[in-house]
């Protein structure tokens, strides 16, 4: 052909071709790179062998989709590549005519105002910045709030004083896991706001994580169990029981550190002393009748959908008690003994990261209060008030807590 057979003008292409050849790897490199930052922020669930929505995710998947983006980058780019694997055999000036046209684009690509144009998100862009990593559609936001924020999948219903929050913060280390850290009191308190207010307050988790709350209250809550079914018949409900009579005393230790003018609780818990009739509508009494409540949330949850906690297993075992937890909400039990270390002062585990070498986590100064002595009459005597409740509350869930051992008037833990 012409331009084979003339040696000087292949020579005087050559330095043209090199330049055409350097500035195309360079502004490759440029978008691949700037592309591999973004892919770099993301954090996946954990799972095995990467799955993640049905797909499987490899290298050679990421690799695939990241050179179809840098292909696909600019339209100039697509034309040019199109018109080079379309045109037949150029003459020399048409070939002369191409090279020219693309080196210009490529400078033009290549510098700086317009590379930094390129890659510079307007303001809505970088609220909604979301990059593909399958060719199935999955997309995440290349940013701290990347995901979805959907109802509740488990709530933590109950009971108040039973060791909800320890086993919240213990739920929340499972990297599967996005909790709301307050309590929301969405079906007792805030239901005239609707399901859209309740989902705003929901973390935002992405395919695989579990979205939970807990609101301790639900439990004795009456009209609780029908809301919860109507938003979601299928929801994993978790209770953390704890002997009723340590969870009296625990209730009014906390209200006593914000009140101190109230009665003392030998004066609360009795209607009339001599005669031994127990205030059964004193709150701090009454949430300990398990029974009664559990009754109306079996009208609506089959006990299948429901998960009883040991507020006493959790302070001795707290592994133990996170392993049934995690097999309940379907997780890999990640959350172990060495999640774990027992403070002495206040009375329960600690939460620590395996791999930090810093002071454990304890819970906050509210927790581990010093309960105040109680005649242990009185403790004898609501021992009895709550056995045939016990006794019923063991028959309906199937397990035995064995509260009835600490009849003797000690109890397991003297602090909150």
């Amino acid at each position: 052909m012409a331009f084979w057979s003339s040696t000087s003008v292949f020579t005087s292409k050559v330095p043209r071709k090199i330049l055409f050849m350097f500035t195309l790897s360079l502004s490759v490199t440029y978008l691949f790179y700037s592309l591999m930052s973004c892919y770099n922020s993301l954090h996946f669930p954990l799972q095995d062998n990467y799955v993640f929505q049905g797909r499987l995710v490899t290298e050679d998947a990421t690799f695939v989709t990241l050179r179809e983006k840098v292909y696909s980058a600019s339209p100039g780019f697509t034309e040019f590549t199109q018109a080079v694997r379309t045109t037949s055999v150029p003459t020399v000036r048409e070939r002369d005519d191409a090279e020219q046209r693309t080196v210009e684009w490529i400078r033009t690509q290549t510098s700086p105002t317009k590379s930094a144009a390129m890659f510079r998100p307007t303001a809505p862009e970088r609220e909604h910045q979301e990059i593909s990593t399958t060719d199935s559609g999955l997309r995440v936001n290349c940013t701290s709030d990347y995901g979805e924020k959907k109802l509740p999948q488990a709530i933590i219903i109950g009971v108040k004083k039973g060791g909800t929050r320890a086993l919240l913060e213990a739920l929340r280390v499972h990297p599967d896991v996005r909790a709301v850290g307050n309590e929301p009191h969405f079906f007792d308190r805030n239901y005239e706001k609707g399901l859209d207010w309740y989902r705003d307050l929901m973390p935002s988790t992405l395919e695989g994580q579990i979205t939970m709350e807990k609101t301790p209250s639900y439990f004795v809550t009456n009209h609780a169990p029908k809301r919860i079914h109507s938003m979601a018949k299928d929801i994993k409900l978790i209770i953390v029981v704890r002997n009723p009579v340590t969870r009296a005393i625990s209730d009014y230790t906390q209200t006593l550190s914000k009140k101190p003018e109230i009665p003392t609780f030998e004066v609360l818990a009795f209607k009339n002393r001599t005669l031994g009739l127990i205030d059964a509508s004193w709150s701090a009494l009454r949430i300990g009748i398990y029974a009664l409540h559990l009754e109306s949330w079996m009208q609506y949850f089959p006990l299948s959908q429901m998960h009883f906690v040991s507020g006493e297993r959790l302070i001795v075992d707290p592994a133990g008690e996170m392993a049934k937890v995690q097999d309940f909400l379907g997780l890999k039990r990640i959350v172990t003994d060495k999640h774990f270390y027992f403070n002495k002062t206040k009375g329960f585990p600690c939460l620590k990261k395996p791999e930090d070498s810093s002071t454990p986590r304890c819970l906050g100064k509210s927790k581990g209060r010093t309960h105040p002595k109680i005649d242990p009459d009185v403790i004898r005597r609501l021992h009895k008030f709550y056995k045939p409740f016990n006794m019923m509350f063991y028959q309906m869930t199937g397990q035995n807590f064995e509260w009835e051992l600490e009849e003797d008037g000690v109890s397991r833990s003297s602090q909150d």
